[in-house]
């Protein structure tokens, strides 16, 4: 398997005049910065942090090895970071990465193939997986009861999917 990279963090604003940035992190905020340089989609070094610490909100001011501008991380603004998974502290067992879902096989209870997890979503009201398979697209709930079995290496997942709520025609005015 390749070193894959990890979003770990994407740049929300500047802070202050000096070249801090407000990260929003996508993990630990306290350890954002200890990962190594931040990096591309590709690879590329964008930055190298040199400190963090927390804003007193959600964001982390993040401070850095190269001199930039406010102005430059405002053009920087909506940046994703990223870091090669081998940066990232090791698992336990029943423990993973969403990025460590994509890919992975979906089958039913019932053993009959749902397709593969193509993405992991968070619009705010809690995590979705996104399944292609042989009827489309598929939307679950990431919960311990639709999702009750994932096994990553065995790369697969086993879902029960809420039934799906049919309201009719019941109280719907033409």
């Amino acid at each position: 398997m390749t070193n894959p990279l990890i979003v770990i963090a994407a740049i929300v604003g500047a802070h202050g005049v000096r070249g801090e940035a407000k990260l929003r992190a996508f993990g630990e905020a306290a350890n954002v910065a200890s990962y190594g340089p931040f990096l591309d989609k590709d690879g590329k070094t964008i930055l190298t942090p040199k400190t963090a610490r927390s804003s007193g909100g959600e964001a982390v001011i993040v401070s850095f090895e190269e001199s930039v501008t406010r102005e430059q991380i405002m053009a920087m603004k909506g940046t994703l970071l990223h870091v090669p998974r081998s940066a990232l502290p090791e698992t336990d067992e029943d423990e993973f990465y969403y990025s460590d879902l994509i890919g992975l096989s979906a089958e039913h209870l019932d053993g009959s193939p749902a397709g593969r997890v193509k993405a992991v979503h968070d619009f705010g009201a809690g995590e979705i997986l996104e399944l292609t398979g042989p009827d489309g697209a598929l939307f679950i709930p990431f919960t311990r009861e639709a999702v009750p079995v994932i096994e990553i290496a065995k790369s697969r997942l086993v879902i029960n999917p809420p039934e799906e709520i049919d309201a009719g025609d019941e109280g719907v005015e033409p």
